[in-house]
């Protein structure tokens, strides 16, 4: 994988397969989330520089934890909200706002704490686009990325859940 630093800040896409998303600046891979199996709820994240492990948690799988993958130490913690929102907030005190927009949840946008935009994720496309108005370390705007990317499976997952329930 190549650092997130060495690419612009946009011309971003992912791909996708029943495991999880690859993260990828011209064709190179700069981010990995997978699941370790069909099974599991927890997704393993990825970097050339950080791995970390993204727990579901809360009764209605309504929030997930993200651990920092060698020590475990907990690092951030989110709770979803009514609307396709929700708070991802991080140990350092550190709040971002994670939101989707649009039928099916075309968009999804990251935002700090104050409004400001950090990224937006494109389903349909499969692009991202980031924002440079509000600097991140690279560590932190990569699980950004990769968060961003697990709510979108979370959100086709219930998705695919409620079309059978319905049929």
């Amino acid at each position: 994988m190549i650092p997130l630093s060495t690419v612009v800040s946009s011309g971003f896409t992912f791909s996708s397969n029943w495991r999880g998303f690859e993260l990828k600046r011209e064709g190179q891979i700069v981010a990995i989330l997978r699941r370790p199996s069909m099974w599991s709820s927890t997704f393993e994240a990825s970097s050339s520089h950080q791995n970390w492990i993204i727990v579901r948690s809360g009764f209605w799988g309504n929030r997930a934890e993200i651990l920092e993958a060698a020590s475990k130490q907990p690092i951030a913690n989110f709770k979803s909200g009514w609307g396709g929102k929700g708070t991802l907030s991080f140990a350092d005190g550190q709040t971002f706002l994670v939101v989707t927009r649009g039928c099916w949840h075309p968009v999804w946008t990251v935002t700090t704490e104050a409004g400001q935009p950090v990224l937006q994720l494109h389903t349909r496309e499969k692009s991202v686009e980031l924002c440079d108005t509000v600097m991140l370390a690279e560590s932190r705007l990569t699980l950004l990325l990769l968060f961003t990317l697990y709510r979108v499976r979370q959100a086709e997952e219930a998705a695919a859940a409620a079309t059978v329930a319905a049929s």
